[in-house]
């Protein structure tokens, strides 16, 4: 009997996750079956959006989204190739409209969520914040905003966006997000012994280098910068199987529906449509600075659509990865823009305080 409960207690947290995993996949698979675009990532995120609004209790994967944030970090730096460095001119000009169109965004998210929405400033100026989820939160904890009405917005953005992006990529243009079947081998190949080394020497030194620089989502950008260094300088051409990328979408799809636990559409029904209304009006706002970035420098629309998106980074970086969509130059653009609005926002917030 003691043995029994010492394993249920080691399984305990696998053991409750399990159900919440199993419903992403069932929704992933469901999508592949259907062969809808992005079909692990959105049938798993749809799947748990609708268990979680429908009050049944999910375990949320934190440990479980961890580690698949190093290996998004991992496959993202391995679309940082040798013959990139011919883009940096397109790219500063692109970064240079990103920001622009990062503090028209906010300013509007703000001025939307305490004009219109009627909350807070505090709770206005985080909830505005585009993209750094986990950040603004632990920020927040320390101010007098409403961390319930923050993760709603947050929350309610990024689905917005995730499930808004196969359309709008249809529209603009210029990708084919048609859904392809891998076939058998493809989804069974594994990367050699080697390759496989570097990877997970990517992952764990990129996990240390983000906590010692002090990275936003270090546990992303660390493994993204390691794993870019080392394909940057031809050490390895590595890449991550199917299966793993297939799985990373599900436990990011997990972690986004996840975020409605708890959330009943009779009590926070207003908060959640001021906060749908807010993400529709930065969606057109991002797809119109992506049109200005691609007449500007030509770069791809579609890349620009990603890269301005006003989104969490490892969500809107594995899209571009899952798709083909220049992950390289989506994840620069995130990375640049968390990076300087968590040095800027306890300053726009004392800021803001002082004008009150």
């Amino acid at each position: 009997m003691r043995v029994k409960t010492l394993l249920s207690a080691g399984l305990g947290p696998l053991g409750r996750f399990m159900p919440t995993l199993m419903l992403g996949l069932i929704g992933g698979g469901v999508a592949y079956w259907v062969q809808l675009p992005l079909p692990w990532l959105l049938g798993a995120m749809i799947a748990t959006t609708a268990a979680s609004l429908a009050g049944v209790p999910l375990k949320p994967p934190r440990k479980g989204r961890k580690g698949v944030l190093v290996v998004i970090g991992v496959m993202l730096g391995s679309a940082f190739t040798p013959d990139m460095t011919g883009e940096a001119a397109l790219w500063s000009v692109s970064l240079v409209i990103m920001l622009i169109a990062t503090a028209v965004m906010m300013a509007f998210s703000v001025w939307f969520s305490c004009r219109v929405a009627g909350h807070s400033w505090e709770t206005a100026l985080y909830s505005g914040v585009p993209g750094g989820v986990s950040t603004v939160t632990v920020m927040a904890l320390s101010s007098g905003a409403d961390l319930r009405i923050i993760g709603i917005t947050h929350a309610v953005r990024i689905l917005v966006l995730l499930v808004a992006i196969p359309p709008v990529l249809q529209f603009i243009g210029h990708v084919d997000i048609g859904s392809a079947t891998p076939t058998l081998s493809q989804w069974l190949w594994m990367p050699t012994a080697a390759d496989t080394a570097w990877l997970v020497a990517a992952g764990l030194g990129g996990m240390w280098l983000g906590k010692r620089l002090s990275l936003p989502s270090p546990l992303l950008f660390g493994p993204a910068l390691a794993s870019a260094a080392l394909h940057l300088t031809g050490l390895t051409h590595a890449a991550v199987p199917p299966v793993i990328m297939a799985l990373a979408q599900v436990i990011i799809g997990i972690s986004v529906g996840g975020r409605f636990a708890g959330t009943r559409l009779a009590e926070v029904g207003y908060a959640l449509l001021m906060a749908v209304i807010q993400a529709l009006v930065l969606l057109v706002l991002a797809i119109l600075a992506a049109w200005v970035g691609h007449v500007l420098t030509g770069y791809s629309a579609a890349a620009a659509l990603l890269a301005y998106m006003p989104g969490g980074a490892p969500e809107l970086s594995l899209v571009a990865l899952s798709l083909g969509i220049d992950p390289a130059f989506v994840t620069t653009h995130h990375l640049l823009r968390i990076s300087l609005l968590v040095l800027l926002l306890p300053l726009l917030l004392r800021r803001m305080v002082s004008d009150i």
